[in-house]
């Protein structure tokens, strides 16, 4: 029996998990019925288990062979937890049973196959030359979840810093189904929020020369940010900037007192990142001034970018080969201008990220809704290959770090 084996045979109880996520999706960083589920999953399994205070993170550590935790490597495997604010359209038999909320990232899936890496490395657990640290996090979409937990210490679970760190996401579309992907270096972008209000004076409809209109200027400002984009920025290192709140008045005939302008904005250089911090802000505020009113710029940096260490990348591309044939691998040439807080994560420890398509068998990747719709689906039948993966990428980074620390060890004083 190989691990692809033995994952194949927890399909069915993977599936029933996620679809109990699935009904019942959670926001943010407290997600109590979540961490309960996840809790019942490990139960039993042999697994030092250590729950979030600030939130309801759940760090679990198996122990494997060798003298000490000092001594002993350590893996990293992760899995976000939290849902979104949207509606659910899909119609599955399984769909959100929250008003409002949805599991449209697929982050059910993650902690599915996280779940099922769980037992399946408490079944190997002979074969384990360190630790594993399972980093079950929420707050993923938007909430910074990755950064409390490495706040109160799950890169140091085992006693010692973790060695390497590997998180998995999936795709409703992108990929064919079963595909996955990879990318040394950056993956996905940085992620950074904008928030504009514009201050004008209020007055009547027919007589804007009597008011500072704030509706004209923050229209002014949505267009001259798309132009900036391409005028300043350099189109082999691309911005991304999206308005996706303009909101201003109450009544047609009522000009408003202020405007209001929400965007994100992504980046793929460290370069391009501080550049569009000084050069929004600049923009802005000549426009306002230009028209007599006043402007508040918020310029937050949220997520930064995901970078990938190469050989960890190659390790993890490696093993998808042993496991399931070069035919289910995909390197990207490009970076997605998604953003994830694993990259925290990989800021701090060698790593990499794998993409996975969760397209239905028989749909259509180029035409699929793509995560964060209404009507994502993701295919359970990726649920077993996740957990495989996870599990072998655990056992096969162990074994090399485990050997490479004993030749070191081995060589005589003097001769390296």
């Amino acid at each position: 029996m190989t691990i692809t084996d033995d994952a194949r045979e927890l399909q069915p109880e993977l599936a029933r998990f996620r679809h109990a996520l699935h009904r019942e999706p959670e926001i943010g960083l407290d997600l109590p019925r979540t961490q309960e589920k996840v809790l019942q999953q490990l139960d039993g399994l042999g697994y030092e288990i250590t729950l979030g205070t600030d939130t309801t993170s759940v760090t679990a550590v198996l122990r494997g062979q060798g003298s000490d935790a000092v001594s002993r490597p350590a893996v990293l495997l992760r899995a976000d937890m939290d849902g979104l604010p949207v509606q659910e359209k899909t119609g599955v038999d399984y769909s959100s049973s929250v008003d409002g909320a949805m599991h449209a990232c697929g982050h059910d899936l993650h902690t599915s196959m996280l779940a099922g890496a769980a037992t399946l490395l408490a079944e190997q657990r002979h074969r384990l030359a360190g630790d594993v640290v399972l980093m079950f996090q929420p707050g993923e979409e938007g909430f910074d979840g990755a950064s409390y937990m490495i706040r109160e210490g799950v890169l140091h679970a085992p006693g010692r810093r973790v060695d390497a760190a590997y998180g998995m996401h999936v795709f409703s579309a992108l990929e064919p189904h079963g595909t996955f992907c990879t990318k040394p270096g950056v993956m996905l972008s940085s992620s950074d929020g904008l928030t504009v209000t514009v201050l004008g004076a209020g007055g009547h409809g027919s007589a804007p020369h009597a008011a500072k209109d704030p509706v004209t200027v923050a229209a002014e400002m949505v267009t001259a940010l798309q132009v900036m984009v391409t005028r300043q920025f350099n189109m082999f290192d691309p911005v991304v900037l999206s308005v996706g709140v303009l909101q201003a008045g109450t009544k047609r005939n009522i000009i408003p007192e202020s405007a209001r302008i929400e965007a994100t904005v992504r980046t793929f250089s460290e370069e391009s990142r501080q550049k569009m911090m000084d050069a929004v802000p600049r923009l802005l505020r000549g426009i306002a001034a230009a028209h007599g009113l006043d402007v508040d710029v918020d310029y937050q940096q949220e997520y930064p970018l995901t970078i990938t260490d190469e050989d960890e990348t190659r390790t993890a591309e490696n093993v998808i080969g042993d496991l399931f044939g070069d035919g289910r691998l995909a390197r990207w040439a490009t970076p997605l201008s998604g953003s994830e807080d694993f990259s925290r994560v990989l800021a701090e420890v060698p790593g990499t990220f794998i993409g996975l398509s969760a397209v239905p068998h028989g749909g259509d990747h180029t035409t699929s809704a793509f995560n964060h719709s209404p009507y994502a689906t993701f295919d359970d039948a990726v649920l077993a290959d996740g957990a495989a993966l996870y599990a072998e990428l655990a056992l096969s980074r162990l074994a090399t770090l485990s050997a490479a620390t004993a030749t070191a060890a081995a060589v005589p004083a003097g001769r390296l």
